[in-house]
């Protein structure tokens, strides 16, 4: 068994590793009895001559060499959201490379499940901004999408949640898109403590206000929606909303701290899952899910519920940081040499939130190599001085 010195409760301490990795194997979705979908991570070029916090530098071979590890695991690929830092980081310009390069991956397997970020985020909210503009802004990422042949993640909006007056706003905006595409779209409701820029989406700070928004749009436009994601961290609210919704509209659960019970649902029915966590710990998502369309319902909390105190470590507020955690766990699992992020991300957590997570990680089985992942943590402990 490996030991290491951490830096945990205010001092340095030794730590003794104790987790049995789970076991990496192929998988096919069609096994699973959910739709599953990760939302995937982008690899940053730690060699580039750039500007970190201002010209995003992407290692596209690592990058998509991860995507082909999610669908080896039989997990969808949700490409281009928050989890790449889109809009924190990654810009419209490269998200469209990302989406293209992704998409004509995909079209070299029969296996690969993947749905593509389409908002407003080339738009910059202001004054000037009318809902007009942010209507033909999602229509352009909507067209570029779709001209790749990809499917439609409708995401939230910066610029229509400044440029609203009220809940009429967003009907108005939300209906028109959705009349207009091709195939239905999942819609992405993230809540402000994803990105506080969207506080008040669909008219109104109260989540339960906004939900009965939420859903009279889906309800008119039910045949172009496949479902909707919603990230507010409430298992009662999405599983409120869940209920309500009109048939054959899925719930997809974004709760990265209560993913696992919500996956499996209840007598009234369950979540599908889209979720950014399940980058980190594809695995043993992969291994659960195989488990419970097996009915075994033990075997997937068991792999599922280690999993859960790591993801809400690595989503504690400011929950936006959540990136830092999931690509610590790449770097710390050999899918990526470095611990650099585009933006210069990795540094919005400190060290001892990452001795923590390295801790969990190992409690929840998610370090692939533990000799490998002990070797990284002390490289980034011996660069804060931490020998």
């Amino acid at each position: 068994m490996q030991t290491i010195n951490l830096p945990l409760d205010g001092r340095i301490a030794p730590y003794t590793l104790t987790g049995t990795p789970i076991e990496l194997k192929k998988r096919d979705a069609k096994d699973f009895p959910r739709v599953v979908f990760a939302a995937a991570h982008v690899v940053a070029d730690p060699l580039a001559d750039n500007d970190p916090w201002l010209t995003p530098a992407i290692d596209w071979e690592r990058t998509l060499a991860f995507r082909h590890r999610l669908w080896d695991l039989g997990l969808g690929v949700a490409e281009a959201m928050d989890t790449a830092q889109r809009g924190m980081g990654l810009g419209w310009p490269e998200a469209r490379d990302l989406i293209r390069r992704a998409l004509a991956e995909a079209r070299t397997r029969k296996d690969a499940l993947i749905a593509c970020g389409a908002g407003t985020d080339h738009l910059a909210p202001g004054p000037d901004v009318t809902i007009d503009t942010i209507i033909r802004a999602y229509e352009e990422q909507i067209e570029a999408v779709e001209a790749e042949g990809g499917r439609i993640i409708l995401m939230a909006s910066r610029a229509l949640a400044a440029a609203a007056r009220g809940p009429d706003d967003y009907i108005r905006v939300y209906d028109r898109i959705l009349r207009q595409v091709k195939e239905p779209v999942v819609i992405h409701w993230l809540g402000e403590m994803f990105d506080p820029a969207l506080e008040g989406y669909w008219g109104n700070p109260d989540h339960v206000k906004a939900m009965s928004t939420c859903l009279q749009v889906i309800e008119a436009n039910a045949a172009k929606v496949d479902g909707i994601k919603v990230s507010l961290l409430s298992k009662e609210k999405e599983i409120a909303m869940r209920r309500q919704l009109p048939k054959g509209v899925r719930m997809y659960t974004g709760d990265d701290f209560n993913y696992a019970e919500l996956i499996a649902g209840d007598e009234q029915g369950h979540s599908d899952a889209l979720l950014g966590i399940f980058d980190a710990i594809a695995p043993a998502a992969s291994a659960a899910m195989e488990a419970l369309g097996r009915k075994s319902n033990r075997e997937f909390f068991d792999l599922l519920d280690p999993t859960v105190p790591l993801s809400r470590h690595i989503f504690k507020a400011p929950t936006r940081f959540y990136k830092t955690g999931v690509v610590f766990l790449a770097y710390l699992n050999g899918l990526q040499d470095h611990f650099t992020m585009i933006g210069g991300q990795q540094s919005t957590r400190s060290l001892t939130h990452l001795a923590e997570l390295f801790r969990l990680a190992d409690k929840a089985r998610v370090l692939a190599d533990p000799d490998m992942a002990v070797n990284r943590m002390k490289r980034v402990l011996a660069v804060h001085g931490v020998y």
